[in-house]
């Protein structure tokens, strides 16, 4: 079982503890009454989302024994305008930089990230789809 919990701080700022022990502030954005001395609870969604892919992906890149000297996903996402404004799609960036990257691989290791250990891309695309495009950018 896993399990957390989140303690109130003050205004909107709470500090969030996992069962790992790891301990996040969360916080609202100032238009709403937060401090912004940490994200979001929607912002953490889509750090996790990141978060989980490209561990992933980096994972799998290693074990092609890629040359991978940076590596960075960044997440969009839309958000309907009325309440709860949930997300409704999601677009994942893969960038690569490194010797000889291969663009199969690469795609490769996207593929399995998404249709067999991304757990928390698994969950989210139940409810919007999740977009993906990756950039090599080769490095001498």
């Amino acid at each position: 079982m896993v399990e957390a919990q989140v303690t109130w701080v003050d205004g909107l700022t709470f500090i969030g503890w996992s069962s790992s022990g790891k301990a996040i502030v969360l916080d609202g954005r100032k238009e709403v009454g937060g401090s912004e001395l940490g994200p979001t609870p929607m912002e953490l969604v889509l750090i996790a989302l990141a978060g989980c892919t490209a561990m992933d992906v980096i994972s799998i890149l290693n074990k092609q024994r890629q040359k991978v000297t940076s590596f960075q996903v960044k997440v969009r996402a839309e958000r309907a305008p009325e309440h709860p404004k949930v997300y409704t799609e999601f677009h994942l960036e893969y960038i690569v930089k490194g010797q000889g990257i291969s663009e199969e691989g690469l795609k490769r290791a996207i593929q399995l990230s998404r249709e067999k250990y991304c757990s928390v891309g698994a969950m989210l695309e139940k409810a919007a789809p999740i977009y993906t495009s990756y950039t090599i950018i080769e490095e001498s």
